[in-house]
């Protein structure tokens, strides 16, 4: 399955107490593109194999994470200067919550009620799954 994740309202550069605030996909333990938090939008795309079990999908591939039947994608904030990235909060984009579809789209809205980064785990309608 081929996810695309298309996030819009970012918070800023400037979120609370951080600064040069930046969002990427997780990979592994490392963000991946890492896109600016006062860009107007961001995307990131990866493929996720899906396994049929006994007990109905799970999920495959090096930016899933999570234990069988709960896995899911990190967005993770951090500050980054270039160099480091210093992480301070993660959104979790549940995988069970996508239709089955070879290609799938998230649209994250990527800022809170309180104007912050989107943190935890994500739901409508901060994240609206559809197949492509």
């Amino acid at each position: 399955m081929h996810v695309v994740i298309k996030g819009a309202g970012l918070p800023g550069r400037r979120c609370g107490s951080y600064t040069d605030v930046h969002v990427g996909l997780q990979i592994g333990s490392r963000p991946d593109g890492l896109v600016a938090g006062d860009a107007k939008q961001a995307e990131w795309t990866t493929e996720v194999r899906v396994v049929d079990t006994d007990d109905g999908r799970d999920f495959r591939g090096p930016a899933v994470h999570g234990r069988r039947g709960e896995r899911f994608l990190y967005l993770t904030w951090g500050e980054y200067d270039g160099e480091s990235f210093a992480m301070f909060r993660r959104a979790k984009l549940m995988l069970a919550d996508t239709p089955v579809a070879d290609e799938v789209i998230a649209e994250v809205n990527l800022t809170d009620q309180r104007g912050m980064p989107s943190c935890a785990r994500l739901h409508e309608p901060t994240v609206r799954w559809a197949s492509a």
